[in-house]
């Protein structure tokens, strides 16, 4: 049996890897089809696969066909929408890349596959109620497998210059609508007595409208107390083995972080580009899950930067204040957290 995976981004891979290795230890082949503009040549996604995994690069469409024309897989794992594979003779099965707080989780375009593959029972009831004809499998979260099954690589702090005596915390902003030009260049001296990992995400460090909030990593990096990560550092699941607490917005990684039954701090505070403020309000409407509010006591909320820093301190000194609500959550938009999310993928596609 062959499987090929698609990497639009490297953000993918965090989500695609433990089903790789699943796949690979049950004798399937597995290899890898990088379509990600800021790795052209593909030595990031081999980098972080460890060379583990043939990779190839596909600068468009049909190379990306040819591709899998040669390898022939009998699936082909995607993480959105790409309709092209429908001129390949693979079946397809969509492994989303994060957990739907996003209305595009719900779009037509996702059910576009053969299977899709759901992390827990709310999702799966919603998908079910709109798209009855498509195929849903209920598996869990492979992302964060390696994280409670003790898998994960550790972040090494100290070779980081960090202190692993110290908190942690890990700050993991989208790109848009982001935190990110809301804080100060100067806030990790109002945090020295912590760590303070920041986690871009990938096209906060490589798209030029962007450029502001590369400026303000840069200057955060500046302190002794932050480490910044780079695309080298693509995956978060590393730093949130070793995080206290995570602060992020309307994320798919507070609910990531939440299973571990950690602190999340969510902000509340964001930059908005001009076109989606006053009478354009509704593109933001239109861009956010407005469900996911529902689960909006996941954690603490910060309403502005000063407030962010009260609740850090609250989060640090009593972690277990929102436990009840984690475990709430985790169980409907993760699902099971036995760490076995993809051994049942790997089942569902060997069964056919």
């Amino acid at each position: 049996m062959r499987v090929l995976f698609d990497v639009q981004h490297l953000y993918y891979l965090p989500h695609y890897e433990p089903v790789m290795h699943v796949l690979h230890a049950r004798g399937v082949e597995c290899s890898v089809v990088c379509r990600d503009q800021s790795d052209p040549d593909g030595q990031a996604c081999r980098t972080l696969l460890d060379g583990k995994f043939p990779v190839e690069t596909a600068a468009d469409e049909t190379a990306a066909v040819a591709i899998a024309a040669r390898f022939a897989p009998d699936w082909i794992i995607v993480g959105n929408d790409n309709p092209y594979w429908k001129k390949t003779r693979a079946r397809s099965a969509l492994l989303y890349h994060g957990n739907g707080v996003k209305r595009v989780y719900y779009s037509p375009h996702l059910m576009n596959v053969d299977l899709r593959f759901v992390e827990g029972p709310y999702r799966a009831r919603e998908l079910a109620a709109l798209y009855p004809d498509v195929r849903l499998e209920v598996t869990g979260y492979t992302k964060v497998d390696p994280l409670l099954n003790g898998s994960a690589q550790e972040f090494d702090l100290a070779a980081h210059g960090l202190d692993p005596q110290r908190p942690t915390l890990l700050y993991a902003p989208t790109f848009f609508p982001s935190s990110i030009e809301c804080l100060p260049a100067d806030w990790p001296a109002r945090l020295a007595d912590v760590n303070l990992l920041v986690k871009p995400h990938q096209f906060s460090l490589t798209k030029p409208a962007y450029r502001e909030q590369q400026r303000l990593f840069a200057k955060w990096q500046e302190y002794p107390n932050v480490y910044v990560a780079d695309l080298g550092h693509s995956s978060l699941v590393p730093f949130m083995v070793v995080a206290d607490v995570l602060i992020s917005e309307t994320s798919s990684a507070l609910f990531e972080f939440a299973a571990l039954d950690r602190p999340v701090i969510w902000c509340d505070f964001l930059k908005l580009r001009w076109s989606y403020r006053g009478p354009f309000s509704y593109r933001l409407r239109r861009r956010i899950d407005r469900n996911i509010y529902a689960y909006a006591d996941v954690g603490a909320h910060a309403a502005s930067p000063d407030d962010l820093i009260e609740q850090v301190r609250a989060e640090l000194a009593a972690p277990q204040r929102h436990a009840a609500a984690r475990k709430r959550i985790t169980s409907e938009l993760i699902g099971s957290t036995d760490g076995r999310a993809a051994e049942r993928v790997a089942d569902v596609l060997l069964a056919g």
